[in-house]
C-alpha cells in the first residue's frame, strides 16, 4: 500500500521481516515510544489480535507510524460484525505539530480499513494532558471519546494516569535522597534488617513462582490474573529481545514478591507485580521497586514508570480516610508516591469510526456486557 499525501510523503504498511529494526528503532527513538508498540508485542498478542503496522515517510525517513492490533468484532455467538482495530499506545509521532504527517498516517489506516472492515480505530496515545492542540487536532480530525468509556481502575484500557520517576543524572544515593523518608527506612528495613535480596539469575523457569504469587495477589485483591501461559509467551517474545525482565523477591528461602518490567531504548516501565500473604512484615515489595528502579538506572533508563494510580486526586481539605474508602487504588497511590515520582495524566482514548452502525451496535453490547460484570460484583 502506498499513499500520497505530499510530494514528500508516502504511507505502507510495514509487515515484512526487514521493517523490523526499523520499526522498532522509530518506537525507541520517539518520547511516546512504548513497548506496547514494539514489533514484538504483535507476537505476544497473537493469533487473537493480528497486527497492521502503517508508516509516513518523508524522503525516506520514518516520521509517523502506528502498530494497530486487529480483532474479530463479535457480540455473543454471533458471527463477526467485521473488525475493530485497536493501536495501544499509539499513533505515534516523531513531531505531534506535523499535521501532513499525521492526516498522511490516518488516510493510509482507513484505506486499510476498508479491506479490512474495520468499524473503528480506538487509539491511547501516550500524550499529556497538557497538551490541549493535539486534543484539538485529534478532534477536528474525527476522534472522539469512546461511547464504551468506563471510568472505573485506571481510567481506560491502557492507564490513563501514571507516575514516572526521573532518572536522569542521578546516582542511587541521589534517588534515595529523594524518596520520602518512610520509604527509604521500609526499603532500608527490608534489605538491610530483614535481609530481603532479589532472586539472581531469574530463568523462564521461574514463571511459576511468579504465577503463583500473581493468583494469590488475584484472589486478595478481587482480580483474575493472567494465565501462567500468558507470561511464558511475553518471555518467549520479550525477554531475548531485552524488553522485558522478570524479578522476584527472596527471605530466608521463601519467594515473597515478584514484577514484570518492560523497557525500550532509555524507558522502563513496571507492568505486572504481585506478592505473597506471607512475610509482609519484611516489606518485599520496597525491596523489589528498588532493585527495579537500579535495573532501570544501570540499564540507561531516563524514566522508571511505575504505570497505573487512580485518577482521583486528594482534593484540598479531603480527609484521605474517606477518599481511600471510595476508591480501594488510593493505597497503591500512597505506595507509589512514597518514591517521589511525578504524576502523569494522558489525553486518554479516542476513537475514531468508520462504521456508525456497527460501532452503535457494538457499544450497546459492551455497556450491557458491563452491567452483567458489576451485578455479578
Amino acid at each position: 500500500m502506498t499513499t500520497l499525501s505530499t510530494t514528500s510523503l508516502t504511507a505502507r504498511t510495514l509487515d515484512q521481516a526487514g521493517d523490523h529494526d526499523l520499526w522498532n528503532s522509530f518506537v525507541g527513538g520517539v518520547p511516546e515510544g512504548d513497548v506496547l508498540q514494539a514489533w514484538e508485542w504483535a507476537d505476544v498478542k497473537g493469533p487473537e489480535w493480528a497486527p497492521v503496522r502503517v508508516g509516513v515517510f518523508r524522503d525516506g525517513t520514518l516520521i509517523a507510524g502506528a502498530q494497530i492490533l486487529k480483532r474479530a468484532l463479535r457480540i455473543g455467538r454471533l458471527p463477526a460484525l467485521g473488525t475493530f482495530y485497536y493501536a495501544p499506545r499509539g499513533p505515534i509521532m516523531r513531531d505531534w505539530n506535523d499535521q501532513a504527517a499525521l492526516e498522511a498516517l490516518l488516510a493510509a489506516i482507513a484505506e486499510r480499513a476498508k479491506g479490512d472492515r474495520a468499524a473503528f480505530l480506538k487509539i491511547d496515545p501516550a500524550v499529556r494532558v497538557e497538551r490541549e492542540d493535539i486534543l484539538s487536532r485529534l478532534k477536528a480530525l474525527g476522534f472522539g471519546p469512546p461511547a464504551s468509556a468506563d471510568a472505573q481502575g485506571f481510567g481506560g484500557t491502557q492507564p490513563r494516569c501514571v507516575m514516572q520517576l526521573d532518572l536522569t543524572g542521578k546516582s542511587q544515593q541521589d534517588l534515595l535522597a529523594e524518596f520520602k523518608p518512610q520509604t527509604r527506612r521500609n526499603i532500608k528495613l527490608a534489605t538491610d534488617k530483614h535481609g530481603v535480596r532479589a532472586v539472581k539469575n531469574v530463568t523462564r523457569e521461574h514463571l511459576a513462582d511468579f504465577d503463583r504469587l500473581m493468583q494469590v495477589t488475584g484472589e486478595r485483591d478481587g482480580f483474575r490474573p493472567r494465565p501462567l501461559s500468558y507470561f511464558q509467551t511475553v518471555w518467549d517474545h520479550l525477554v531475548p529481545a531485552g524488553m522485558a525482565k522478570l524479578f522476584l523477591t527472596i527471605h530466608e528461602g521463601d519467594i515473597l514478591s515478584g514484577a514484570l518490567c518492560f523497557k525500550i531504548n532509555d524507558k522502563a516501565w513496571y507492568v505486572y507485580g504481585a506478592s505473597s500473604n506471607d512475610k509482609r512484615n519484611v516489606m518485599p515489595n520496597y525491596a523489589m521497586q528498588w532493585e527495579m528502579i537500579a535495573w532501570a538506572q544501570e540499564e540507561g533508563c531516563s524514566w522508571y514508570d511505575f504505570r497505573g494510580v487512580s485518577p482521583r486526586r486528594r482534593q484540598e481539605g479531603e480527609d484521605v480516610a474517606d477518599l481511600e474508602k471510595n476508591d480501594h487504588l488510593q493505597g497503591l497511590n500512597r505506595f507509589k508516591e512514597g518514591f517521589s515520582p511525578r504524576y502523569v495524566e494522558y489525553l486518554g482514548e479516542f476513537d475514531l469510526v468508520y462504521n456508525s452502525m456497527i460501532y452503535a451496535i457494538y457499544n450497546r453490547a459492551f455497556a450491557m456486557r458491563n452491567n452483567m460484570k458489576r451485578r455479578k460484583r
